[in-house]
């Protein structure tokens, strides 16, 4: 009885654990990744419970926490690359888990001993973890959290990929009935509450920064769509551009600006056309990356710095924004009304300023104007007998400097 209730402290933990996220998700209106903590602590504890509740010696225990606890790893890797702007490649992680359940299948049918077992699922486990760190090493940020939270990450790696192999070259075999009454099973279970504490408590410390960060650049911020101000977002560029080189990184610049605002302004009135730039604004907020710059530079002109993105994907960025845009509703506006937006995309060259690089993208946003609205222009893709005149960068500025007044 004392062995059972102590096996469930650790999946209650986790529990807590999920409910402390959840809490920090709600009450500071966080990011997404911050609920997919919850969620993962949630489905890593189902698979412990599982594994402490079903019989050992039962065929399906093992497939049925297999499946719990990666997908709980898929979540949870996919939450910590979400909170740097990285995307996991899923196709990775869904071979490591067919191959693995393979052969883990084979493993039960050839033997009653639960050791294979147990590094079959454990370097499964570890190979996930291995590939979540080689995709935070990517990220752009590089903060002291962002550090300790990959070599959090390596560390479970790590004690996936060793730990089952030392444990059982002291205890040999381990039948399938035996399991829960095993040495190997009291380690376990001390060793993912020790994980558990140690990952969550880094994980609440990087949310609870996260949150006094957002607060502290909120300063920074346009009050009507809650994106970076021209001040703000252009110095993130500035500093963004010379890592990007000296990283070998694409940077891309998306200059958008709602075509006919005037108009919106003058038929139905300024609180109109407010809403039409706050609505644009969270548009974009809810379609770029966590890596991704955007920013209002002026009145009805917004800015996307898309990080470590080549001239294409950047393109078909800007078109996924354009289509919804024209979807959208807007109130204020006659209910028969679309408003549309135009687009300019440029990528930084070799040693290009932000100064450059902005007028090329602000000049293809002029060829998407002048030739019919409601459409992308690329700088990188200009016919040789364009002859549409490159705007000087100094009437851009004079232009911004006008309508930030």
């Amino acid at each position: 009885m004392q062995t059972q209730i102590l096996g469930l402290l650790t999946p209650l933990m986790a529990l807590g654990f999920a409910a402390t996220f959840a809490a920090l998700w709600r009450a500071g209106r966080l990011k997404r990744h911050v609920l997919g903590f919850a969620i993962a602590y949630v489905l890593f504890a189902t698979g412990y419970l599982v594994t402490h509740l079903l019989p050992g010696d039962a065929f399906y225990l093992f497939h049925t926490t297999q499946a719990f606890y990666s997908l709980g790893v898929v979540v949870f890797l996919a939450s910590v690359c979400d909170r740097v702007g990285q995307r996991l490649h899923l196709p990775s992680f869904f071979a490591i888990y067919v191959i693995t359940a393979l052969v883990l299948g084979l493993a039960i049918t050839l033997s009653d001993d639960v050791g294979p077992r147990l590094i079959i699922v454990n370097n499964g486990y570890g190979a996930m973890f291995a590939f979540g760190v080689g995709t935070l090493i990517n990220a752009r940020r590089r903060s002291w959290i962002d550090v300790l939270i990959i070599a959090i990450m390596a560390v479970q790696a790590a004690d996936f990929l060793i730990r089952p192999n030392m444990t059982l070259l002291f205890e040999q075999s381990i039948p399938a009935a035996d399991y829960q009454q095993s040495v190997y099973y009291s380690l376990i279970g001390l060793v993912l509450g020790v994980k558990s504490v140690a990952t969550a408590m880094t994980l609440i410390c990087a949310t609870i920064v996260d949150w006094m960060n957002a607060v502290r650049e909120s300063g920074e911020r346009d009050a009507l769509t809650g994106l970076h101000n021209r001040g703000s977002f252009e110095q993130s560029v500035r500093n963004l551009l010379p890592r990007a080189q000296t990283e070998g990184h694409p940077l891309s610049l998306v200059v958008a600006d709602i075509d006919h605002f005037k108009q919106v302004n003058d038929i139905w009135g300024h609180q109109a056309g407010d809403l039409a730039i706050s609505s644009f604004g969270e548009l974009i907020a809810n379609t770029v990356r966590g890596c991704d710059t955007a920013g209002r530079i002026g009145g009805e002109e917004f800015c996307i710095a898309v990080w470590n993105c080549e001239n294409d994907p950047a393109h078909r960025l800007a078109e996924r924004i354009r289509q919804a845009f024209a979807r959208l509703e807007h109130s204020g506006v006659s209910d028969d009304v679309r408003l549309t937006a135009s687009f300019g995309v440029a990528t930084a060259r070799e040693g290009e300023t932000y100064k450059q690089l902005f007028a090329r993208a602000d000049e293809a946003l002029y060829r998407a104007k002048s030739s019919g609205r409601d459409r992308v222009e690329n700088a990188e893709r200009v016919r040789l007998d364009d002859a549409t005149p490159m705007p000087n960068p100094e009437l851009i500025e004079l232009k911004h400097a006008a309508a930030d007044r």
